[in-house]
């Protein structure tokens, strides 16, 4: 339940909280738990309170009443002299602070909290100009929404602004993103952010009163004005009483307004919503005439404050509400927000409730009943096809070819739970067959989700590691032979003397198909390819004989270095392109290619072109230098300087390739500045979203870099090469070599390679 407390002056950015009042509001939220910083100006005779909580609180909150647990800070306390920390309602801190607050101006505060580490200062830059910290014995993790108080008096506030925090002179906070909350004209407060998500998926809230995909509608007021709705959506949350004759069924609400009904569905596609004060008792009759529970119980909480503080009900004051953020999930992306039950969800694919289009596979006939708007939501594939005008768009019946039926089944079982419904104690024919779907339909979070898999597999099966083509084709043959010892290709040649594939291979034939693809023939020394060529494999299978002859026929043409890339993906209906590592500061790199945009012009700095992104682990400045990194030029000096991460110190330079492109890196290349400061223990990681990092390298007290100016280059094997990332660094885990200035990265150049999509 989050409620602003009065109407917002655009110009200014500014509220105004009156006494023994707290303003929430869905904003003023850290985007990590128990670790954020708000900066601020106010305006006030004494006691600027904030107030740090587990879940938001009421207009009416007041911390004296508080018995969960909770943070406050004040400045200006006992008239303007005293500076006070609590913690679930005791006094932790109470020092001296002299004239902290001013009427007549408004000043700039900061206050950040990072794992129960309290830092207040003064100014619009954190960590700066501390005023005081306290680090909390038993810190409070769970902390996230923040309040804006008062005591006795008005206390205004301005240019609020949260983002993330972490512990002294480690944030980069020159380049950190900010979220400025601003007024949206109706009293609320909306967030200036770009997307880092980099996804291009329809969010529910676009759903919100539009006809794409509607199937339900509401009737309301004396005007019968008509609004549009989804029932798998209302049925989500709610009862509502659709008429299973109609195709599109109407619910008639003459007596309630339009903008009680609007608050109602605003609430349950966006998790939130604003109302005038005198509409809340509508809000809460409508939300109870149709079970909505969540909202129920908030309109009731916001009634009880309001009649306990002798509140005028016709109020014209909005009130907002909201379900406190989306559902708990292992996803970054998960479209479905609370209020939306994902298990009634889950549960309308296996009914088949509220259907809207049936699927179909050529030759098997139909697989499930499901909705478009669930699937438009996930896949920009099915968007399309659903709102392109074609047939699709207005068909209840839609077929596909060549797809293979238990996959698309899993894939669009995903779509309905976020969760990956297959075994995972060994890599089944069908877990491949999923990815390269999830591929083909563009759902980024199910195709890492069965690379994750299929790694999971692999890394407890050592002998499967990749270290040759050869190694990776005898792993196919022993995993289709469901053989507990591992056999090499010869041996599989001499089995097949005697014995059919069909008997050999079993359930698992079909299974080789799609898997000898990934086999790189091409890289195969040649006199082993004449002996494949005469083999019983070739003889036998058919994709086995063909992917051996061109590779053949392109080592005849020297070209079997070149060619690596489009023949391993040809098969796998992608398009990725082969960066291959030749030498030390080579132009053969993703980060040189994305010089060129891609191959489209000459090479420019691709920093400034702003085709890739380089932070950081410090602050920018003239020997932090992204652009530097990337430019190709020897530099004398360029480090990025030691920050705290989880309580450990280290340093990192990280690439972001962009949302539009993946790197399955198989090869990187550093070049020390001009200093003898040498890295001694480092890490190459990858990551999608910039924040779950995998380690592809690990380097422990390596001896290869030994002179300024020096390049030095490394092989990513096993099968973290086959992962695709968006985001790469290069971080340092231990003190590098020299007296001074040791948790500096010392590199001025990086590049990356492998395969490019």
């Amino acid at each position: 339940m989050l409620l602003p407390p009065h109407p917002v002056e655009e110009k200014k950015r500014s509220i105004t909280v009156a006494p023994f009042e707290c303003a929430w509001d869905e904003e003023f939220r850290f985007r990590e738990a128990g670790r954020g910083c708000i900066t601020f100006e106010a305006s006030a005779h004494n006691d600027v309170t904030l107030v740090f909580r587990e879940q938001p609180g009421s207009q009416h909150y007041h911390y004296k009443m508080d018995n969960s647990r909770h943070y406050i800070v004040i400045l200006g306390s006992h008239r303007n002299k005293r500076l006070k920390i609590e913690v679930d309602g005791k006094t932790v801190v109470d020092v001296a602070g002299i004239g902290l607050c001013c009427s007549s101006s408004f000043q700039s505060y900061w206050i950040s909290i990072y794992d129960g580490l309290i830092s207040i200062g003064q100014g619009r830059h954190p960590n700066n100009n501390i005023l005081f910290q306290w680090l909390d014995p038993d810190p409070n993790r769970n902390v996230q929404y923040v309040g804006l108080s008062s005591w006795d008096k008005h206390v205004g506030y301005r240019n609020i602004s949260l983002m993330p925090s972490a512990p002294q002179n480690s944030i980069l906070w020159s380049q950190i993103e900010c979220a400025y909350v601003e007024p949206d004209g109706a009293g609320g407060h909306t967030r200036k952010q770009e997307s880092k998500d980099g996804l291009d998926q329809r969010a529910l809230a676009n759903f919100l009163e539009n006809w794409d995909f509607s199937d339900s509608i509401f009737v309301v007021g004396s005007e019968r004005k008509v609004v549009p709705a989804h029932k798998v959506v209302l049925g989500s949350c709610g009862d509502f009483p659709f008429n299973l004759m109609m195709s599109r069924p109407a619910i008639e609400l003459p007596s309630v307004s339009y903008p009680v009904l609007h608050s109602l569905l605003e609430y349950i596609y966006t998790g939130s919503t604003q109302i005038s004060e005198w509409q809340l008792v509508s809000l809460l009759e409508l939300s109870s005439q149709f079970k909505v529970k969540p909202l129920v119980m908030y309109c009731e909480e916001i009634i009880g404050c309001l009649k306990m503080s002798d509140a005028v009900s016709e109020s014209s004051k909005k009130i907002q509400l909201s379900s406190g953020g989306s559902q708990a999930h292992q996803f970054y992306y998960f479209p479905f927000k609370a209020p939306l039950n994902t298990q009634k969800i889950e549960q309308f694919l296996v009914n088949g409730e509220h259907s809207d289009v049936n699927i179909y596979v050529n030759g098997h006939g139909l697989v499930t009943h499901a909705h478009k708007l669930i699937l438009s939501l996930w896949s920009m594939t099915f968007d399309k096809m659903f709102t392109n005008g074609m047939k699709e768009s207005s068909a209840s019946n839609v077929f596909f070819e060549d797809v293979p039926v238990e996959a698309f089944f899993l894939l669009i079982q995903f779509m309905y739970s976020g969760e990956l419904k297959v075994d995972i104690e060994e890599i089944t024919p069908v877990l491949v067959e999923l990815l390269l779907l999830s591929d083909q339909f563009g759902i980024t979070a199910l195709q890492f989700e069965c690379c994750k898999r299929i790694m999971e597999f692999l890394s407890k099966h050592g002998h499967m590691t990749v270290t040759s083509e050869e190694r990776v084709l005898d792993a196919i043959l022993t995993w289709c032979m469901e053989a507990c010892d591992c056999f090499n290709w010869t041996s599989v040649h001499e089995l097949l003397s005697t014995s059919r594939p069909e008997k050999l291979f079993g359930g698992r034939l079909t299974a080789i198909n799609t898997l000898l693809p990934f086999v790189r023939f091409p890289l195969v020394q040649p006199s082993v390819l004449h002996l494949m060529e005469k083999s019983n494999l070739a003889k036998n299978i058919e994709a086995f004989r063909q992917l051996v002859a061109e590779a053949i026929e392109f080592s005849n043409a020297g070209l079997r270095m070149a060619t690596n890339t489009c023949e391993r993906f040809h098969h796998r209906r992608s398009s990725y392109k082969e960066l291959q590592y030749i030498s030390d500061g080579d132009n053969n790199g993703v980060i040189y290619y994305a010089g060129t945009s891609f191959g489209k012009h000459q090479w420019i700095n691709p920093v400034l072109a702003k085709n890739i992104t380089v932070t950081a682990s410090s602050p920018n400045s003239r020997y932090t230098d992204p652009k530097a990194l990337v430019s190709k030029n020897y530099q004398a000096t360029c480090f990025a300087g030691p920050r705290l991460e989880d309580g450990k110190m280290c340093s990192w330079w990280m690439v972001d390739i962009g949302p539009d492109h993946q790197l399955m890196c198989n090869y990187y290349t550093v070049r020390q500045d001009g200093s003898a400061t040498f890295m001694r223990s480092w890490v190459l990681q990858g990551s999608m979203d910039g924040r779950s990092w995998t380690s592809l390298h690990v380097h422990e007290d390596d001896q290869t870099i030994c002179q300024p100016g020096q390049f030095a280059s490394w092989p990513i094997t096993g099968q973290t090469a086959l992962l695709p990332f968006r985001f790469f660094r290069v971080m340092l885990t231990a003190p590098a070599t020299g007296v001074s200035n040791t948790w500096n990265l010392c590199i001025c150049f990086l590049e990356l390679y492998g395969y490019f999509r």
